[in-house]
């Protein structure tokens, strides 16, 4: 049996139409990586690099788990990769670890994608000695992913979706409202869309309950050179792949991220739509 190489992808599948769960060989950044971590990828030597991050890490297997949403020409690329294909680069890990302590009742709060970032730190978590309590949310049930990963790793955990379809229906604020209004809540970490990660900031604001955001602007170089993940948090220009991903939700200013994020809109359905043209297969799922 051949051993794997490096950037060799050894695990495949697909969690839902366009949601895919892939294991690549990368046995330096898995011995290295700690919950928060993320890495940058190329799909091919004429890529761009996209930022993905570290789901799980095995040190015995020198595996990294990546989760990824096909939206766009790279990550459209990157679905076809099948097991056995490979990576061209696999830079990592990349900025800072989540700040892990015993903080008591500790609440996760993941939207859509945002779980696979999270199962790492609510396992740090937990076997800090905290309480963990996960609310998982998505807008119906078949775009939720490692909820049972989630499950294992939580001492609670409570399943909303916009549609209710699956759990509660509604928005992953209002369990966390609850939490926070029966004192449950001493430290809340989120992750997900960037308007989600706004109103959990809201929600735990008044009663100064500990919050941090990890941040998803847009990011190229992941060393603070090209200056495209800035975000302003508490009045002063952070970058995201060497200060964060982890920052003070309460001082995150959301509305400067979300335009910021919208700015190559336009250029992005562009490429993918002529992507597309050239993978006809593929063009049932890029509405």
């Amino acid at each position: 049996m051949t051993e794997p190489k490096p950037n060799e992808i050894v695990f495949k599948k697909r969690l839902s139409e366009n949601t895919v769960r892939i294991e690549v060989v990368a046995p330096l950044i898995a011995k290295k990586a700690q919950p928060g971590q993320f890495v940058i990828i190329r799909v091919h030597s004429r890529g761009e690099r996209i930022p993905l991050t570290i789901a799980d890490s095995n040190k015995e297997t020198g595996t990294i788990t990546l989760i990824f949403q096909e939206v766009g020409k790279s990550t459209f690329a990157l679905g076809l990769l099948e097991q056995g294909g490979f990576l061209h680069d696999v830079v990592g890990p990349l900025g800072h670890p989540t700040p892990i302590e015993k903080y008591g009742n500790a609440i996760i709060v993941a939207g859509g994608l945002g779980t696979a970032e999270m199962y790492p730190i609510a396992r740090a978590l937990r076997e800090a000695g905290n309480h963990v309590i996960t609310i998982v949310g998505a807008r119906r049930k078949d775009l939720l992913v490692m909820v049972e990963e989630m499950e294992s790793v939580s001492d609670e955990i409570i399943i909303t979706t916009d549609d209710g379809s699956l759990g509660r229906k509604g928005v992953v604020t209002v369990p966390l409202k609850e939490l926070v209004e029966d004192g449950r809540a001493d430290f809340v970490i989120t992750c997900g869309p960037t308007i989600m990660m706004k109103f959990v900031a809201e929600a735990t604001r008044e009663a100064g309950v500990p919050t941090f955001a990890s941040l998803n602007p847009i990011m190229v170089d992941g060393t603070g050179m090209c200056g495209a993940c800035r975000v302003s948090v508490g009045g002063k220009t952070r970058f995201a792949c060497v200060d964060g991903p982890d920052f003070n939700a309460h001082e995150v200013d959301f509305e400067e991220l979300m335009m910021r994020q919208k700015a190559f809109c336009d250029f992005e359905r562009k490429s993918l739509d002529l992507w597309l043209e050239e993978h006809p297969e593929r063009a049932h799922s890029g509405g």
